[in-house]
């Protein structure tokens, strides 16, 4: 006859308490729980904790063995809930974290949520809440930066009556913070913890303080720390730096400052305070106020670390001071701080940027005697310097060191010895280096294509060039732009528009809309090689489709056609944007070089008046009054005898730039022409001379 569900049931939890027993008789008398494993399952593992957990000794050695040796003990979600309650129990933090952290990776939050529901009556004395167990778990969620079960956890909480802790929500708040994506939440969260009666401690305001200074809102940042003090919750150190660090970061180096002092009247400053503020004022360049902070810190009696040595020496070496960077170096050994591979790097940058090898050579030897290893930023500095003065074999050295070190070279590094190749021409070397590149491992960038690809430009092999970029397109480099834009400039500067213009059309084929570099290059191409009517042409057609042209694409128009002496033409585009050009120079402060106004100068030998004038006009309202001169000479020179309003211009700049004394001359010699001001001219003039007086008072 089978037996009964119930009666099967009673013999299972019979076995399962008997096994437990067992196990409990073993514990007590020593014996070994090894011969117990094959009865052992989650049942009566579960019945073992149950009936040792009012003695701590028994528990705590059972759960030293059964985790270990018991496989099902981390997959079972019931047995891993009593383990749990009884952990948060007895207080065992660090354990009832861990266990919280794999249940909060392994199994569902509601599954999670109701197994300790139904597990809490089986403790004796039972806990009084789930509240502390689903405080870690949200610290759990949290720290795994799984916020959506946190909140969800938290809204668990609140929804079984309890007040969530101050723990939990500054789990949450941390974890908006670290997150970033959920930052903006910080807010409504805040709103929801004021509505559950959870007052904040310092700890939270220093997660809002590092919230919102991360979003940029220092003057929040700043409330939080009146706000604590109205409402008597002391800041710390960390909330003092978080506010320092980011007043520093935002150029705010006064207000840091303020901060620092009011910090002195609550807080002793600490290392990271110091130091925080040495790094802002080394941003800034102001050195000495640096170098004063170090020695303040000495006199309050906290000794400089490798941190505060390393910036300053960084900023010293920024700002070109290498004697009192290497003051401050040596300084550091005597007071027996070893010099670490920063302030070595800073160093060295500094002395490949001077072109002192030997002095860089020094460094790396020191680093050497000190057993300091050279970081990737190092060796590209060294590599880099080296391949700039042309010693590519000591750059070799650097990286074959680097190798050998264990250090998986840089991109960086790689780029600035593929730099040095092509700048001395070798370009199979370069080339090798690439494939040694990617042999390694190491992804080539964009600038490692468009370094090799500006070597072939540069060495004169375009063809290579341009089988080249048809392979950087077909990997995927980007910018695609940039790589057509360097072709077309290559080509231009080789004389070959011809192929400049098949590379622009074929970057228009491919989708790509030219910027102003390119079609200011192909202009110039077209410009150098005597075809001022393709430039002519594609000038208009830029103008058309309402890209703007810089100042420097007139430039290349103007310098082409007086090359070329085309004054017909010289004088078309002088009459129509030579006037718009000086503006330009004026309203966006671009400058033209001397070639260039000598162009348009020039021109005024055989352009008509209007164009001279407009010239004339245009350098005068900008205050150019040397150009103005000439073209007044050369009206001079060609018998054009000028009217009121060419004095009247030229007075006007005079006065502007506070050549008062020319002015009055040049007034003169108009009286003595015959042109006396009189009404409105009169009136201009007159007013002309009060003005450019005062500015001379």
């Amino acid at each position: 006859m089978a037996a009964s569900p119930s009666s099967s049931s009673s013999s299972a939890s019979y076995h399962h308490r008997l096994v437990a027993e067992f196990t409990i008789y073993h514990l007590i008398t020593g014996r070994r729980l090894t011969r117990l494993i094959p009865h052992f399952t989650p049942e009566a593992t579960v019945q073992t904790l149950l009936l040792t957990q009012s003695d701590r000794s028994l528990f705590l050695s059972f759960l030293s063995w059964a985790p270990r040796r018991l496989y099902f003990f981390r997959s079972s979600l019931p047995l891993l809930s009593i383990t749990f309650l009884l952990r948060c129990r007895y207080r065992h933090h660090h354990s009832a974290i861990t266990i919280s952290r794999h249940l909060a990776v392994s199994f569902p939050l509601r599954s999670i949520s109701d197994t300790l529901s139904s597990s809490l009556s089986l403790l004796t004395p039972p806990l009084p809440s789930l509240s502390i167990a689903f405080d870690l778990l949200i610290k759990s969620y949290s720290s795994l930066n799984n916020l959506s079960n946190a909140l969800s956890a938290f809204s668990l909480v609140k929804g079984a009556g309890f007040v969530p802790s101050l723990f939990a929500c500054n789990s949450i708040l941390d974890c908006m913070f670290r997150s970033r994506f959920f930052i903006g939440k910080v807010d409504s969260f805040l709103a929801e913890m004021t509505r559950s009666g959870v007052t904040l401690n310092v700890y939270s305001y220093n997660i809002l303080i590092r919230v919102y200074c991360a979003r940029g809102e220092l003057d929040r940042g700043l409330n939080c720390l009146y706000e604590m003090e109205r409402v008597g919750c002391s800041p710390n150190v960390v909330t003092y730096n978080t506010l320092i660090h980011w007043n520093c970061k935002s150029g705010n180096i006064n207000k840091a400052f303020e901060l620092f002092r009011s910090m002195e009247k609550n807080v002793r400053p600490n290392l990271v305070t110091y130091n925080v503020l040495i790094n802002g004022l080394c941003k800034q360049e102001k050195m000495r106020g640096a170098r004063n902070l170090l020695d303040k810190m000495r006199r309050r009696g906290l000794s400089p670390d490798s941190i505060s040595y390393s910036t300053l020496v960084n900023g010293y070496c920024k700002t070109g001071d290498m004697h009192q960077a290497q003051l401050l170096h040596r300084e550091m050994a005597l007071h027996g701080i070893s010099p670490n591979v920063v302030s070595y790097t800073s160093l060295i940058n500094a002395t490949c940027k001077a072109g002192d090898l030997t002095r860089t050579l020094e460094f790396l030897s020191e680093m050497r005697r000190r057993s300091i290893r050279s970081n990737k930023i190092t060796i590209a500095t060294i590599v880099n310097g080296f391949c700039k003065k042309g010693f590519t074999d000591h750059a070799l050295l650097a990286m074959a060191e680097i190798k050998k070190s264990g250090i998986k070279p840089s991109v960086g590094g790689y780029n600035a010895l593929i730099n040095g190749y092509c700048i001395l021409g070798h370009m199979n070397e370069a080339m090798q280096t690439v494939k040694e590149m990617e042999g390694r491992g190491i992804k080539p960038d964009v600038f490692t294509w468009i370094t090799v690809l500006s070597g072939y430009c540069r060495n004169g092999n375009l063809d290579r060039a341009s089988e080249l970029s048809k392979e950087m397109l077909g990997k995927g480099i980007k910018p695609v732009e940039a790589v057509y834009t360097l072709l077309v400039r290559a080509f231009c500067d080789a004389g070959r528009p011809g192929n400049a213009q098949n590379v622009f059309d074929e970057m228009l084929e491919s989708g790509f809309q030219p910027d102003k570099i390119t079609y200011t290059g192909l202009i110039d191409g077209y410009c150098k090689n005597g075809d001022m009517k393709s430039a002519m042409l594609l000038h208009d057609k830029v103008t058309k489709k309402g890209i703007l042209t810089e100042d420097v694409t007139y430039s290349v128009l103007i310098l082409g056609l007086g090359k070329l002496a085309r004054i017909k033409q010289a004088e078309r585009l002088i009459n129509k944007e030579a006037e718009r050009l000086l503006n330009k120079v004026n309203d966006e402060k671009l400058v033209h070089d001397s070639a260039t106004y000598s162009v348009l100068v020039g021109h005024c030998a055989e352009a008509g008046f209007q164009s001279v004038v407009t010239l004339l006009k245009g350098f005068c309202k900008n205050g150019m009054m040397d150009e103005a001169e000439k073209v007044f000479q050369v009206m001079l020179d060609r018998k054009w005898k000028p009217d009121a309003s060419v004095y009247s211009m030229l007075i006007h700049g005079y006065c502007t730039s506070r050549s008062v004394g020319k002015a009055l001359n040049l007034y003169n010699d108009m009286v003595r022409d015959g042109f006396v001001p009189i009404s409105m001219d009169n009136y201009f003039t007159d007013n002309v001379f009060i003005r450019g007086k005062e500015r001379l008072v």
